[in-house]
């Protein structure tokens, strides 16, 4: 049966479970969902996510939602696939959880605000709200001098490897670093080589491809 991923390539959290499978070198079905059409509120894909919210997941007779919760469940499957994503030592696992949701709890409602106002409500010809930016932009920059205090002890938050707890922030900061917010992160250091080392790798390029 395959694995199956549900959702358009412009939700996030569906662009966050592509960017896992390929950086496991996992072969998947990409079955897009129309949501102008409210398709996510109709079956068959209210059966997959009763919260009517891509992306749906589907790995043989396995059905998932919660782009978080998805992720998870491929790196530690398909441990032995691809790239490693998920610390060996259970301390070094426990940071990057902690980080994880941060990402999730901290990092991502500001982030998304900021892109939708910033990047999305354009596109759609709408206006954006210049006090909710600023709003976000000071809590994000809050954010980011924590950021950079973890990130000068180690290349990535949850240690010197490359783990979920990186890969989650991607499709966010895909859309922030084209704004004018990218200056919070130029400006620290640490914060500005951790963005472009996750931006570069090839799993999050080829998962881009798709989004075209």
């Amino acid at each position: 049966m395959g694995i199956k991923v549900h959702g358009p390539m412009l939700s996030p959290a569906v662009v966050r479970v592509v960017a896992t499978l390929n950086e496991k070198n996992l072969d998947f079905e990409l079955i897009h969902v129309d949501l102008q059409n409210g398709d996510h509120k109709k079956e068959p894909f209210i059966s997959l996510n009763p919260f009517g919210q891509v992306p749906a997941f589907e790995d043989g007779d396995l059905k998932l939602f919660e782009s978080r919760a998805i992720t998870q469940y491929i790196a530690h499957t398909y441990a032995d696939k691809g790239n490693q994503l998920l610390p060996n030592d259970p301390k070094k696992m426990a940071i990057m959880s902690v980080w994880i949701e941060v990402e999730a709890q901290k990092f991502d409602p500001v982030g998304s605000k900021l892109s939708y106002e910033i990047v999305i409500k354009p596109m759609l010809g709408m206006v954006t709200d210049d006090a909710i930016v600023a709003e976000n932009e000071e809590k994000l920059s809050k954010l980011l001098d924590i950021y950079e205090s973890r990130l000068k002890n180690s290349k990535h938050l949850g240690g010197d490897s490359f783990t979920l707890a990186d890969l989650h922030h991607a499709p966010v900061l895909h859309y922030l670093i084209r704004t004018k917010v990218k200056s919070l992160f130029n400006a620290r250091p640490h914060v500005s080589a951790w963005v472009a080392d996750i931006l570069a790798r090839p799993a999050w390029a080829k998962s881009l491809e798709l989004t075209k």
